[in-house]
């Protein structure tokens, strides 16, 4: 019996959430490949980073989907190192002319770069940490799946009569790394997020969350909340600018912190453009502040190696309000006598290094008791548009959105009309009074990170915004 149009189309909804990444038996390939394809040039040293995407999209909007799409794409990166310069080219082909042609454009790109003394020879071997964050429920995640989860959200917002809109993906990545020193290391993960936006005329709120795991989160726990603060925010009051006690939301934080990421660069000192520099050591932020990069910490995700291929280490950035350490790619170790600590972006590149799993240690107040402990305050889901205004002093311009509440002895009273803020990030480390448990938090602004809900008092609203 021939299948019906029903069932065809349910197959191919099903379809597309099914796709398989290739083996590590495949990625080694076509690094061994690339390695003997170089040795015929002038290459005196090849670098090949094979990435690997298949991600799938549902969004929806005005209650409904309006859009699925799936792509699976593979990059083939390619570095060679000749007579003191180095140059890269990638290619998402993967014969063998092809991987040619990008060996060819990497030397010629190269031979048109002015030599650098920085380069240090290609690192051999390495033993890297294993972590497992592919989840076999996840890759297998389809079209027909998530389509179910975003019909109830939408029906939510049907009934309670309000508007709904935003986005569930999920997918799975891999990335492998090799070299012609013998260097190999792969890892895949998968991924899984779903945003929405409830409005209310006049108002409208948000809530988010992703994981490796999709069922870290439940989308329609994310739908609720999001109603039920577009239905409070309805009747927002406008307030004076002025300084306030905040509650923000793990959101809230992350899309301000995530800002600080850079400065924790060893580069990034060397260069006198962070605002650490002459602070190191010292007591710069709050005693109840301390932060780490961590690509082991359980909420967080990534590669356990960097980009060329050095294993992550735990590197403690801030010990209770003081900075304590940095964060060194090979050739910033190699300036300062130190040792890498597995931060190192893709060469070449102009930064340098980052941290790019940071952990917030946080507290055992929740928002509830934040807000039960506040006499007057406001309560912040989230923020957006944030510009740095000063980078020394990590001064940060932007707006409240999505919901903005008054809290007033100890309860949330109504809601407030946004705020543009002006407001040092220093100066909010120092001022934070009460700590949530870290979460992983995902916003708009920043990479997600694990940090907790805090309340900062003397927060700096500048002006009421139109909206």
């Amino acid at each position: 019996m021939k299948p019906s149009a029903k069932q065809k189309k349910a197959s191919a909804l099903k379809n597309l959430g099914a796709t398989e990444l290739l083996r590590e038996r495949e990625l080694r390939g076509i690094i061994e490949t690339v390695l003997r394809l170089a040795k015929s040039t002038q290459a005196e040293e090849t670098e090949v980073h094979v990435d690997e995407v298949a991600d799938a999209l549902t969004r929806f909007a005005n209650n409904g989907i309006h859009q699925n799409v799936a792509e699976h794409s593979v990059t083939i990166s390619i570095r060679t190192v000749t007579e003191g310069c180095t140059a890269r080219a990638t290619t998402n082909r993967l014969d063998e002319d092809s991987l040619r042609a990008a060996i060819d454009a990497s030397l010629s790109l190269a031979h048109s770069q002015p030599k650098d003394s920085r380069i240090l020879p290609m690192p051999k071997r390495q033993r890297y940490r294993t972590v497992n964050r592919f989840i076999k429920r996840t890759a297998a995640l389809t079209a027909e799946d998530r389509a179910r989860v975003v019909r109830r959200a939408c029906d939510l917002a049907v009934k309670k009569g309000q508007v709904a809109a935003g986005i569930f993906s999920s997918g799975q990545s891999q990335s492998a790394v090799g070299n012609s020193r013998g260097l190999f290391a792969a890892y895949r993960e998968t991924h899984s997020q779903f945003s929405i936006t409830m409005q209310e005329d006049p108002a409208a709120s948000w809530a988010k969350a992703n994981s490796a795991d999709v069922r870290a989160f439940n989308p329609q726990s994310l739908a609720e909340r999001a109603s039920e603060k577009a239905h409070l925010a309805a009747n927002a009051q406008e307030l004076a600018p002025g300084r306030y006690t905040v509650i923000l939301e793990p959101a809230a934080v992350l899309d301000l912190v995530g800002f600080l990421f850079y400065d924790f660069a060893a580069t990034a000192l060397e260069d006198k453009r962070s605002c650490l520099n002459e602070r190191m050591g010292k007591q710069l932020f709050g005693k109840n502040i301390t932060i780490s990069d961590d690509v082991f910490h359980p909420l967080q995700q990534g590669a356990p190696f960097d980009g060329e291929g050095l294993p992550r280490q735990r590197v403690l950035l801030v010990d209770r309000g003081i900075p304590k350490n940095l964060v060194y790619s090979r050739a910033s170790a190699n300036v300062a006598g130190k040792k890498p600590t597995g931060h190192g972006f893709t060469l070449p590149n102009e930064y340098g290094e980052a941290p790019m799993n940071l952990v917030f240690s946080g507290g055992d107040s929740s928002l509830e008791k934040m807000v039960a402990a506040t006499d007057r305050g406001l309560l912040v889901t989230r923020l957006w548009y944030i510009r740095e205004v000063d980078p020394y002093e990590k001064v940060m311009t932007g707006m409240t959105r999505d919901g903005l509440f008054l809290v007033e002895k100890g309860r949330v009273t109504g809601a407030a009309r946004n705020f543009r803020f002006n407001q040092s990030l220093i100066e909010m480390l120092k001022n934070v009074e009460l700590l949530g448990p870290a979460a992983r938090a995902t916003g708009e602004e920043s990479f997600e990170m694990v940090v907790p809900a805090m309340k900062v008092h003397n927060f700096h609203f500048s002006e009421v915004t139109k909206f």
